[in-house]
């Protein structure tokens, strides 16, 4: 069994974990990984790349049955789910050995196995390294992060059986093209799942227990969403709770509560899309007197643990559960340990969150409604992408973008977005509200026409009564 020494040692190789190590050891720290399953971690492997693969997918699909929209004839579409599969496989793969070659690029040693702490204290924590139940390796390092991520998360009675309930694994390789689906949850991951499967030609319905679809959205852009989902022939049931399941031989049954009313509804697959739980199970958390409250651990702004010399990063720390929100993080969490000056805690208001569904969904800091709750007086503007000539141009008449800005300071408070694009988008808005840009910054800077950026700047004059192209 290998003994090693490390300045640093990361457990879990997913996007927070491998872009760390990579800046640990440009930073000259001896640095490892260990890692139990694949590089990339749940987002390349089995999240936010293979899904945008299949979305992709979809999207052409989409383009291909409406081509007598843009004046083209195609005869006979159909699809291949083998190939639509194999091809979201590959590209995970693809990214995965990308991985594998930056860290070796940048000398960071990856450790095949379950690393777990194993107590030692600060200047000398231990890591155990198992594989296949059989030890392989103990680490010593000064700093160990942990990043070891979140799954599914698994309700009573709606626990996923891999073959008529599915959780993102098995709606990501399908062994069966579903005439009828029912997706439990309408977050990112509920939505885009209920998009891409409704694309293909599945009859879908979306069941959530709150008031509205995408409910960390801005309700404005939640309303669009459902309307335009809608009008795709999806079906939603908001304040609705799937109380218990039947599953017959080859098709499911949930039994939904709705309004004081029960009714049943069959489809040959239901998706479970409840939301994550941090990994924190098995890593040696409470032995070394790692705090951890409702599945995940404990931080402070700079992804410390408060037991010294243990950090955490990512999903295992909590929301936002983004792999970028992991990556930042865990820049700022090596970059405070090696001393650097100006290292800042992370805003979480000014980090982007995307759904790739279609209309894709895009936005950045405070809702409206948010913004009122915390005491500002607001301004808001609003364009449709039917004032957008790129937008009527690409046949994407449909969509909305929104500001909020302080109507006292002219701070951008928040942007939120639906339509085409739209996650490419939201990136102008949020650089603009790292440089605190104001509303006089947004309207001086000249957008190139003919863009769909071109409704960012035209949503900033609304605001303020100067909008022009509607």
């Amino acid at each position: 069994m290998a003994d090693k020494t490390y300045d640093v040692a990361i457990i879990g190789g997913g996007p927070g974990g491998y872009v760390t190590a990579i800046r640990a050891a440009q930073l000259g720290f001896k640095t490892a990984v260990v890692e139990a399953q694949h590089l990339g971690g749940i987002c390349l492997n089995w999240g936010c790349i293979p899904t945008k693969a299949l979305l992709r997918t979809s999207e052409v699909y989409h383009y291909m049955t409406h081509a007598a929209d843009y004046g083209l004839k195609v005869e006979g579409v159909s699809f291949d789910l083998d190939k639509v599969v194999k091809r979201s496989r590959g590209v995970a793969g693809q990214l995965s050995k990308g991985v594998a070659g930056l860290l070796k690029k940048n000398k960071v040693e990856v450790i095949d196995g379950r690393g777990k702490l194993a107590g030692g204290k600060e200047g000398a924590r231990k890591v155990a390294v198992e594989k296949d139940g059989k030890p392989v390796a103990e680490l010593t390092a000064k700093h160990v992060i942990l990043a070891t991520g979140a799954r599914a998360r698994q309700l009573p009675g709606l626990e996923v059986d891999g073959k008529l309930v599915w959780s993102y694994r098995e709606a990501m390789v399908p062994d069966m093209m579903p005439k009828s689906l029912i997706v439990v949850g309408s977050g990112a991951i509920g939505i885009e799942f209920a998009s891409f499967y409704r694309t293909m030609g599945a009859e879908v319905t979306v069941v959530e227990v709150m008031d509205r679809i995408l409910p960390v959205e801005d309700a404005e852009i939640s309303k669009f969403a459902q309307k335009s989902f809608e009008k795709q022939g999806m079906k939603i049931l908001t304040k609705a709770t799937v109380t218990s399941l039947k599953k017959g031989s080859d098709s499911v049954t949930a039994v939904i509560e709705k309004d004081g009313k029960t009714q049943e509804l069959s489809a040959d697959r239901l998706i479970s899309a409840v939301g994550i739980v941090g990994n924190v199970e098995d890593i040696g958390l409470e032995e070394a007197g790692v705090k951890v409250e409702k599945t995940h651990v404990v931080t402070d702004a700079y992804s410390r643990t408060g037991v010294p010399g243990v950090y955490a990063i990512g999903d295992l720390t909590g929301p936002p559960w983004l792999a970028h929100k992991a990556e930042h993080e865990g820049v700022i969490c090596i970059e405070k340990i090696a001393g650097l000056p100006d290292v800042h805690p992370l805003e979480t208001d000014r980090i982007p969150g995307c759904t790739y569904c279609h209309p894709q969904v895009a936005s950045v800091g405070l809702t409206e409604a948010q913004a009122k709750e915390a005491g500002h007086e607001v301004k808001v503007g609003r364009f449709s992408f039917i004032g957008n000539g790129k937008a009527i141009a690409l046949g994407e008449p449909e969509g909305l973008v929104k500001t909020v800005f302080d109507a006292k300071t002219g701070e951008l408070l928040g942007a939120h977005m639906i339509g085409a694009e739209v996650t490419e988008l939201i990136q102008g808005y949020s650089i603009a509200k790292t440089l605190e840009t104001t509303e006089a910054e947004l309207m001086h800077t000249v957008f190139p026409h003919p863009t769909l950026s071109e409704m960012m700047h035209e949503a900033v004059l609304d605001a303020y009564g100067r909008v022009i192209h509607m």
